[in-house]
C-alpha cells in the first residue's frame, strides 16, 4: 500500500454529561422507558422556545481549552433543516459558520513519536431521537427522549495517517473527556460516537477524493471502517477507477460500507441562523475561570511518562487513561522512595486487576500512596519477596495500614542470612537429584525448580535471587 497514502479527518460527538438538555428543562438521562423524558420544547411541537443550557456553553470552553483552541467570546446558533421521522421539527440547532471553539490541537503518541493532529472546531449542538425496530411489533417506533440532549461536535483536520493513530487519537479524545468530566463516553449507550472521512492520494499530489463512513458506534469500528475504505478505494485507483464522492453506511457485522448517498444527491441544510436565540457571549474572565479547573491532561501525562519516567506506551496508557490510577502513579513518583518502574508495575499489575475484579475504584481503597511506594521499595531492597508484596498489597488496599508494620505482622520478611541460605541450598539439593542432573546436563532452566523448592521449604522468606545465586555457584562448583 506505500503507493498510497490514506488521508483521514474523525468528526466525534460527544454527549455531555449536563442535568438537563441543551434547550429545555427535561432530564439528560440514558434508560428511561421511551417517550417519558420530553416537553413541548423538545418535542418540537409549534410556538415553543428554546433557552440555551449556560452549562453546554461552559463544558464546551472546557473541551476547547482542553485542546487548545480558540474560544469566540461572540458565537450562534444556527438551523440544520433536512427531514428524518426523529427529528419532530425537521431541523436541528447547531453551529455552522461562527462555532465556539476553532483552530486547535491535540499532541498523541505513535510508535514513540509524538504527532499533532489539528482540531478545526468545536461546536455545540442537540441531538436527534432515536427510530427504534424491534420483531416484537410491526413498523418502527419513534423514541424522542434524546431529542435534545447536547452533544459537542469535534471536527478534525485531515491530519491522520492511518487507522492506528485514528484509534489513538479517539482513545485520547475519550481519556480528556472522562479527564474534565463533562461526558460519561459510554459507548454502548451512544455517549461518544463518530463519523470518519477517507481519501488516498500519491504522496506530494493533491488529496484525493474523500468519502465519509456514517453509523460508527465503537473505536474498534472506526479502526475496521477506515481499513476497509482503504482497501476499497486502494483497489478502484490501481483498477484505474476512480472514488465517488459519496457518504456510506458503516455494517460492522458484516464488515463492509455501503453507499448511503453520492455527491449530487448531497443533502443541502440550508443553513440560517437561529431566531429563536440570541448570540452566545462568553467573557475572557468566564474562559480564564474555566482554564483554571483543567487539570494535567492524560495525553500530555502519557508523553511525559514515556519521555522523563522511562515507562513504555502501553503501560503509560493504561495508566494516564484514569485519573484514579494517574493521580496514585504521580504521588509514588512526587514520594520518591521507588523507581516510577516499580510503582507502574504494581498499579498496572495487581491493582488495576483488583479494580476490575471488585468494580472499586482506588479512592474506594485503603490504599494509600505513601504505603505503596514503602512496599515497592521493599521489594526492590530484597526486603519482601513478589509473593510476599502481593499478600501486603492485597491488605493495605482491604484494610489500609503502615507496610513496615504489616510485613513484622505477617511475617513476609525475607532471610537473606546467607549461612541459613547455604544450608538450604545443600538441603534442596539432596532432595531433588533429578533437576540437579538436568542442570549439569546442559538444561540450564532447571535451576528454577530448585529455586521453587527452596521457596516452598522456606515458605516463601528465603530471598530468591540470592538462593539463586547460591545454588548455581554449588552446582558448578560440586560438578
Amino acid at each position: 500500500m506505500s503507493e498510497f497514502e490514506s488521508v483521514i479527518g474523525l468528526e466525534v460527538h460527544a454527549e455531555l454529561n449536563t442535568d438537563t438538555k441543551i434547550f429545555c428543562s427535561c432530564k439528560n438521562s440514558f434508560g428511561a422507558p421511551p417517550n417519558t423524558q420530553i416537553c413541548p420544547v423538545c418535542m418540537g411541537l409549534p410556538g415553543t422556545l428554546p433557552r440555551l443550557n449556560s452549562k453546554v456553553c461552559d463544558y464546551a470552553v472546557k473541551m476547547g481549552l482542553a485542546l487548545n483552541c480558540t474560544i469566540n467570546n461572540i458565537s450562534r446558533m444556527d438551523r440544520k433543516n433536512y427531514f428524518y421521522p426523529d427529528l419532530p421539527k425537521a431541523y436541528q440547532i447547531s453551529q455552522a459558520d461562527v462555532p465556539i471553539c476553532e483552530n486547535g490541537k491535540l499532541d498523541i503518541m505513535v510508535g514513540g513519536e509524538v504527532r499533532t493532529i489539528r482540531i478545526e472546531r468545536i461546536h455545540i449542538e442537540e441531538d436527534a431521537g432515536k427510530l427504534l425496530h424491534d420483531d416484537k411489533y410491526s413498523g418502527t417506533l419513534c423514541d424522542l427522549n434524546r431529542c435534545g440532549v447536547p452533544l459537542i461536535e469535534i471536527v478534525t483536520e485531515p491530519d491522520i495517517r492511518s487507522s492506528e493513530e485514528a484509534r489513538i487519537f479517539l482513545e485520547t479524545i475519550r481519556s480528556i473527556l472522562r479527564y474534565i468530566d463533562i461526558s460519561d463516553c459510554k459507548m454502548q449507550e451512544g455517549s461518544i460516537r463518530c463519523d470518519v472521512n477517507v481519501s488516498l492520494h500519491k504522496k506530494n499530489t493533491p488529496l484525493g477524493t474523500r468519502c465519509e463512513l456514517k453509523n460508527v458506534n465503537s473505536f474498534s469500528a472506526a479502526v475496521r471502517g477506515i481499513e476497509y475504505e482503504i482497501k476499497r478505494q486502494r483497489e478502484l485507483l490501481l483498477n484505474g477507477e476512480i472514488v465517488e464522492r459519496e457518504t456510506r453506511r458503516w455494517d460492522d457485522k458484516k464488515g463492509i460500507s455501503t453507499v448511503m448517498r453520492n455527491k449530487e444527491n448531497a443533502q443541502d441544510y440550508r443553513f440560517f441562523p437561529e431566531p429563536d436565540l440570541g448570540a452566545i457571549v462568553i467573557s475572557k474572565e468566564r474562559v480564564n475561570s474555566i482554564r483554571a479547573q483543567i487539570p494535567e491532561l492524560p495525553n500530555v501525562k502519557m508523553i511525559r511518562y514515556v519521555k522523563e519516567l522511562g515507562i513504555n506506551y502501553a503501560e503509560a496508557f493504561i495508566i494516564a487513561d484514569n485519573p484514579d490510577k494517574a493521580k496514585l502513579f504521580d504521588e509514588c513518583v512526587n514520594i520518591g522512595r521507588c523507581s516510577p518502574k516499580a510503582a507502574a508495575n504494581r498499579i498496572i499489575g495487581e491493582i488495576t486487576k483488583y479494580m476490575n475484579d471488585n468494580e472499586k475504584s482506588i479512592s474506594e481503597t485503603n490504599l494509600t500512596a505513601n504505603e505503596l511506594s514503602e512496599l515497592c521499595c521493599a521489594c526492590e531492597k530484597g526486603i519482601i519477596s513478589s509473593s510476599g508484596a502481593k499478600v501486603l498489597l492485597s491488605e493495605l488496599i482491604e484494610n489500609g495500614g503502615i507496610t513496615s508494620e504489616l510485613i513484622e505482622k505477617l511475617g513476609l520478611a525475607q532471610n537473606s542470612d546467607e549461612d541459613y541460605l547455604i544450608k538450604l541450598a545443600d538441603e534442596v539439593i539432596s532432595q531433588n537429584t533429578k533437576s540437579v542432573e538436568d542442570f549439569r546436563n546442559g538444561k540450564s532452566n532447571a535451576v528454577g525448580h530448585l529455586v521453587g523448592q527452596a521457596m516452598k521449604l522456606s515458605k516463601g522468606k528465603a530471598d530468591p535471587q540470592k538462593i539463586k545465586e547460591i545454588l548455581i555457584n554449588k552446582l558448578k562448583t560440586e560438578e
